[in-house]
């Protein structure tokens, strides 16, 4: 089977910086039965081909992008057929994935990854935010033969839609990131992580309020914050002024390498995020015996509160009472580290591979027959 993969980006020719590494995992499974083409809309600014983990990599570039990407899909179609069209986030890999498909004919799958189905006008976040971004979401997902998500809270958000979907967790590769035991808190400070760019949607500003309010209340902590920043500074500036110079540390952007000894050194990953369909730090983080606490999005808000502890987006009040009640009750720690880890492992990349290879079977079937169908009315 040749498979068509449409996403933003992630698939960096170096495979290391500048990369989604779950997508990475899903297109070497991929590729190990199938033929796969990736068509990565924003990876350079400039066309570019290469090979990428058994996959080849079609960047699209700046201007134009989405209708040449879809001259792109039909140009390779032409060059030997594709079975199918999967789009990795809807907005426009979904459109692009979907009208290709239906060009030609071809059946077509969308996986919903982030804020596309999300309206957050404070912060100018959410592909539902203009009458455009509905329109398109409400047609081409109408249109998609298959839509799946990550977790149940987007499946909710896809059935208030009329949106039928399947679960479909992107999990992680326990190769790259082979399983820790989760281990028992030792002396001295407690040590947090937070892994995400530093921008509006991850709302930052909660948790370190959060943070100041724990260390203000007697708590030993700290916070080591990883991800590239995108607001200039002011997450470090508001550190500042709340006094935390000497518990929280900013580390910018770290490979996929340098991050696992710094999740697995964690007694607890600490998000905050508004919206997430993940997050998938969560599941690396329970990979490597380390829970999470933080706001009821995505996978935290389905975990909780067996296997991750979830408080409203934007409540400090509650964060901090949420981190402090975990690091309070190590055995209570310890087990939501066992229950998250037997969640991730049992959701790894290689069950994410296999259901997707299910659905591409049942596409490919339902396809084969309709031609029949098609031929024999003929």
């Amino acid at each position: 089977m040749k498979i068509a993969i449409v996403l933003p980006g992630g698939v960096d020719r170096g495979g290391e910086e500048r990369v989604i590494p779950v997508f990475l995992a899903l297109i070497e499974r991929l590729a190990r039965v199938h033929e796969v083409h990736v068509f990565a809309l924003h990876q350079e600014t400039a066309p570019g081909t290469w090979p990428l983990r058994g996959a080849t990599i079609h960047n699209i570039g700046e201007g134009r992008t989405v209708w040449r990407a879809i001259g792109a899909v039909i140009a390779e179609h032409r060059r030997a057929p594709f079975q199918l069209v999967q789009a990795i986030f809807s907005g426009h890999c979904s459109f692009i994935a979907v009208a290709a498909a239906t060009y030609l004919r071809l059946p077509s799958a969308v996986h919903i990854a982030g804020g596309e189905l999300v309206v957050l006008h404070a912060i100018d976040y959410g592909g539902r935010r203009t009458w455009r971004g509905r329109l398109r979401e409400a047609v081409v997902l109408r249109l998609a033969d298959v839509v799946t998500a990550a977790s149940q809270p987007i499946l909710n958000a896809l059935r208030a839609m009329g949106i039928d979907a399947r679960r479909v967790p992107l999990g992680v590769d326990t190769v790259a990131w082979p399983p820790s035991t989760p281990r028992s808190r030792g002396e001295g400070p407690a040590h947090l992580v937070h892994v995400a760019s530093l921008n509006r949607v991850k709302d930052q500003d909660t948790l370190l309020r959060a943070v100041a309010k724990l260390v203000h209340a007697g708590v030993d902590v700290e916070l080591r914050m990883v991800g590239v920043d995108t607001l200039a500074g002011e997450m470090q500036r508001l550190a500042q002024r709340l006094g935390l110079e000497r518990h929280v540390s900013f580390l910018g952007f770290r490979t996929q390498r340098e991050l696992r000894p710094l999740l697995a050194s964690a007694d607890l990953l600490v998000m905050s995020s508004l919206h997430e369909a993940g997050p998938l730090v969560t599941l690396e983080a329970a990979v490597l015996g380390v829970p999470t606490v933080g706001t009821a999005v995505g996978h935290i808000a389905e975990w909780s509160p067996n296997a991750a502890r979830a408080v409203p987006p934007g409540d400090a009040d509650a964060l901090t009472e949420a981190i402090h009640s975990v690091l309070d009750d190590d055995g209570l720690r310890m087990r939501l580290a066992a229950e998250a880890q037997r969640r991730a492992l049992a959701e790894d990349a290689e069950h994410t591979a296999s259901l997707f290879l299910t659905i591409y079977g049942e596409l490919a079937a339902g396809s084969h027959r309709a031609s029949l169908v098609s031929e024999r009315d003929g």
